[in-house]
This record gives C-alpha cells, structure tokens and sequence, in this order.
C-alpha cells in the first residue's frame, strides 16, 4: 500500500509553482529544457535519459530533482528504477512556450535528442530497465526531422 505526502505536494504546488521566477529557472537551463521535451509524452528513468543526452547519470539525475522538486513532473517506481514524466497540467504551458519561440523541432539537438529516444525505447525490452507500468505515453512515439535512421 502506497501513501501520498500530501504536505510535500502543498508545500511544492502553492510555494514553489505560484513562482513564476522559480519556474522560468526551471526551464532556463538547456539541460533541463531537453529533458522536458524528451518526457512531455514518455516516462523514461534517469540512466534512459542520460543515454539519449549522452550525459553522466549522476548529472541527469540531478537535473531531474531540481525538476522534480518544482512539481512539475510525475513518477513511477518500478523495482530499482523510478520513471518520470512531466505533469498533464504542464503540457499545454509548455507547447505555448515552444509555439511562442517557434520550437518546431527544426533545433538539431532536440531533433537528434528524438531520434536517440526512439532507438532508447526500442532497446528498452532487452535493457536493464523494465519500463513504467502506470505512465504509459499519452500518444504515438512518432520521430520527426527529415533525417530518420
């Protein structure tokens, strides 16, 4: 049986994300942004994402905390391995800040971020990582840009 630390979930939501500076810092860091993108419609654990971002884990890791801890993403632990995915409430926020700057996925480094997240997640059968139960992808994994592998 699983329980929910309601404070924590208060405390995050009415004084960390009524913050708009705390948010923008959220987002402000490169790093961060791709890992938003790449989990807006997939869970994916840590050593998933640090694969794709071809970033030590332990870096991955500690980016994914500071998102975490802003409440913005959701979770799913699955035997040694928690899955993350950014919060449904947040998607359309975020696809306005995309529109807004006219992130069509056209930026090579997201586009190649996509392409290595769908060979990640076609590995994921044969990997260490079992894959998340309850996050299942909101829609089709589909692989943009015009140079697919």
């Amino acid at each position: 049986t699983r329980t929910l630390d309601t404070s924590e979930i208060f405390v995050t939501i009415l004084f960390v994300m009524t913050d708009i500076v705390t948010f923008s810092k959220i987002l402000s860091d490169e790093t961060r942004w791709r890992i938003l993108r790449l989990i807006k419609q997939e869970a994916l654990c840590v050593c998933e994402l640090a694969d794709i971002l071809e970033m030590p884990q332990s870096s991955v890791s500690s980016h994914v905390q500071v998102i975490r801890k802003a409440g913005l993403l959701e979770s799913e632990k699955r035997e040694k391995w928690t899955y993350f995915r950014l919060e449904a409430r947040y998607l359309r926020p975020i696809a306005r800040l995309e529109a807004f700057f006219h992130e069509d996925n056209a930026n090579p480094p997201w586009r190649d971020d996509e392409e290595k997240m769908g060979k990640r997640l076609e590995e994921r059968a044969d990997s260490c990582c079992p894959g998340p139960i309850l996050l299942k992808p909101r829609r089709p994994r589909t692989i943009t840009g015009s140079n697919k592998r």
